[in-house]
């Protein structure tokens, strides 16, 4: 049986993050992103990484951030993993030592395996349902079937993802990962334990291709 990675993504509160890691995720997300309404300074990043039990990845997203930015961040944040929603180059993208996702806008018809080859060494693709540029986090969906069939390139899929609909997704296309952020939250980064739990329970029913 497959076993579908799951991240949360948009966590601000360390009580989120921990409701996140009781109920089995792999990865939460911190957003570095200023414009966005999750973004997270990076003193309360530090809080809830802390607040994390072993083995459960901190991401932390960047769109187009300068060195700089992201170099304090780091230094004051111990995150696993990191991921671009910019224009990063791939050599921009590896230059700080950490295994990094790259985000695939699919509303304008994106396709991860054009990026797949451009960022080669990537850990992940990340399809989302925004446009190129954009940090993503909507909640608006595109057509997963876009994605579905064999591919060379390890996938994570976000966009609209929520518990009632995550099933069908990692059905109909089997991407090694999802991510989810507005589809579990009472609102704009508040998460909602219950509806954290169901989306996992439904990500598994999903691995046992169940209807």
């Amino acid at each position: 049986m497959a076993h579908t990675r799951i991240k949360i993504c948009g966590i601000t509160r360390p009580e989120d993050a921990i409701a996140a890691a009781d109920a089995g995720v792999d990865a939460i997300g911190l957003v570095f992103y200023p414009p966005s309404p999750r973004a997270v300074e990076p003193e309360a990043a530090r809080a809830i990484v802390w607040a994390l039990p072993p083995f459960v990845t901190a991401t932390g997203l960047f769109l187009d951030a300068d060195r700089e930015r992201i170099d304090a961040v780091l230094s004051a944040v111990p995150l696993g993993l990191l991921q671009f929603h910019g224009r990063e180059d791939a050599a921009f993208c590896r230059s700080f030592d950490r295994p990094y996702i790259k985000a695939v806008g699919m509303a304008d018809g994106g396709d991860p395996a054009e990026v797949a080859r451009a960022w080669p060494d990537a850990a992940g693709l990340l399809a989302d349902s925004h446009s190129p540029g954009e940090a993503g986090g909507t909640g608006k969906r595109f057509p997963w079937d876009r994605l579905a069939g064999e591919r060379d390139y390890r996938l994570i899929l976000a966009g609209g993802l929520d518990p009632d609909n995550v099933c069908s997704a990692v059905r109909t296309v089997r991407p090694d990962a999802v991510d989810v952020s507005s589809g579990v939250e009472q609102s704009p980064g508040c998460k909602d334990a219950a509806r954290i739990q169901r989306f996992i329970e439904e990500v598994r029913r999903g691995d046992r291709n169940e209807t």
